[in-house]
């Protein structure tokens, strides 16, 4: 008894001591979360939900946030504001709103709001992704534009996407020979990264190192979307409390020191006389000083590291296409013999399809389309108000985070019927693409920020997915067939799927 009133009075003698502290902490806090109520109520700010005091509405996401956004804005509106900790939000979810945000105020809300891991290793000074809307940046879409994603480019490259595809043919023919159950985002990944090593350094990686870039994108991908206490409190992101810039500052300088092995090995070859090869990476040594301003141009290729990153990152959006538009039409019996049935008629007895025949192709493009607008790989991008905007009579005040909403604009009830069901045949006789111009219809984006890569992966994933279907006939393994195929999702800076899909294939004869 008289050791527990000790305790008591230790107790008590230790709040006397804090609370005194503690009081006014309390009272700055209280006060300032009425002052923000009291300024967004003056605002004009689009509605939303009640924020909590230092979280503001943080309590209210989940590991999905694309979908936790849509469930709020169905009950608060298309232009939602959020407070994400100490960060103002505001979320677009239906098309008008995305048309108001990417094309009526594009000029104003163009720069990309950065999370704090993405500037790890200095990478967003170099990267397209990150850049503001300057110089830099828009001269690194000018050179990827004329130089990568052209249409002359692009036929000229045309070769080395059909031999990737075999390729990826011979791997799934190896596995249809065994029986082996196939694991198909690793292997369209596999697939991609090779034509994108082909694009940029006219080599092949060697296995260990395509395996070791395909784990750096994974990796870093969780963690530049995952959740991050220096991107809702950014005073305390010197800090890195989580450890998360330091994470991403490995990846990022791995990453450089496999593309500065491929640039020294070229200025190497060129320099003992060899021919030029003609690929990016010859070109980016030509014109990287046209990209940089001449202050600051220093000859680091710090520049040539970030674009070749960016584009190895942009792999993976395309393997997840495949992977998921095959989950899809495995559950889907009808689709998949419908467009197994087009293949069959147009391309006949050619071992895979050509890029010449896509046109032809109407119902593999609307598996595609379909694929795309249930399952955008990119779903929610993230902008900045470079200045203030009024959007039916909200503002949206100047370096407000702004989150587009892809996937609940793709899903939006008001644009489709159906919208959360896989129907291929929607897009039959109809002219609606995913080229920006469409606003229910926005997988890569649509703006000044459209994905600059959707050239190419228009070729790529219906190449793939094409040759796979004409190829092979799909079945699941018994396991998933009798439990269903598994679409929940992984958030990441693109989607994938928590578990990966396996399938197994079978020769067609």
């Amino acid at each position: 008894m008289v050791s527990f009133c000790k305790v008591l009075l230790q107790l008590q003698r230790t709040m006397a001591f804090f609370l005194p502290l503690v009081l006014p902490v309390l009272l700055i806090v209280f006060s300032s979360y009425i002052l923000q109520l009291l300024r967004d109520s003056r605002s004009r700010l689009p509605p939303g939900p009640w924020p909590l005091p230092l979280l503001g509405n943080l309590h209210q996401l989940d590991h999905l946030p694309h979908r936790s956004l849509a469930h709020l804005a169905a009950r608060h509106g298309p232009l939602m504001t959020l407070r994400l900790g100490a960060v103002l939000t505001v979320v677009a979810s239906s098309p008008d709103m995305a048309r108001e945000i990417l094309r009526t105020h594009n000029a104003d809300i163009a720069a990309r709001s950065i999370g704090d891991s993405m500037r790890a290793g200095g990478h967003c000074e170099n990267s397209v992704l990150c850049l503001p809307p300057r110089h830099k940046w828009r001269a690194l879409r000018r050179l990827c534009t004329a130089e990568l994603f052209s249409p002359q480019r692009l036929r000229a490259t045309q070769a080395l996407r059909q031999e990737k595809v075999v390729d990826l043919i011979g791997h799934v023919a190896d596995h249809a020979a065994r029986g082996a159950s196939l694991d198909v985002g690793r292997s369209a990944h596999a697939a991609a990264l090779g034509l994108l090593s082909r694009t940029m350094f006219s080599v092949d990686l060697d296995p260990a190192m395509a395996r070791e870039v395909s784990d750096i994108v994974d990796e870093a991908s969780v963690l530049a979307a995952g959740p991050n206490v220096s991107d809702f409190f950014p005073a305390l992101a010197p800090a890195d409390l989580q450890g998360v810039r330091r994470r991403m500052a490995k990846l990022v300088k791995r990453m450089y020191a496999i593309v500065d092995e491929q640039i020294k090995q070229r200025e190497d070859s060129l320099a003992s006389g060899e021919a030029r090869k003609n690929d990016l990476l010859d070109v980016m040594l030509e014109k990287e000083g046209e990209v940089e301003e001449e202050s600051t141009y220093d000859k680091s290729h710090n520049t040539i590291r970030g674009l070749f990153t960016d584009l190895f990152t942009g792999g993976e959006t395309t393997s997840h296409t495949v992977e998921c538009a095959l989950a899809e039409l495995l559950q889907s019996p009808d689709s998949m013999r419908r467009v197994q049935e087009e293949l069959k008629n147009v391309i006949g007895t050619k071992p895979q399809i050509d890029e010449t025949d896509i046109s032809n192709l109407p119902y593999l493009q609307a598996v595609v389309k379909e694929t795309l607008r249930l399952h955008p790989a990119v779903p929610l991008p993230p902008y900045e108000a470079g200045s203030t905007v009024e959007i039916q009579g909200y503002t949206i005040p100047k370096g407000a985070k702004v989150l587009i909403n892809i996937w609940a604009i793709n899903r939006c009830p008001n644009a489709w019927v159906e919208p959360d069901k896989f129907m291929p045949e929607r897009f039959l006789g109809t002219e609606t693409n995913f080229m920006g111009r469409d606003f229910h219809l926005i997988p890569f984006g649509a703006g000044r920020r459209i994905c600059l890569g959707l050239p190419l992966a228009y070729r790529m994933v219906h190449l793939m997915l094409g040759s796979l279907l004409h190829r092979f006939r799909w079945t699941l393994p018994e396991g998933v067939e009798k439990d269903g195929v598994d679409m929940r999702e992984r958030f990441g800076l693109a989607l994938s799927l928590v578990v990966p899909l396996h399938a197994i294939a079978q020769e067609m004869h």
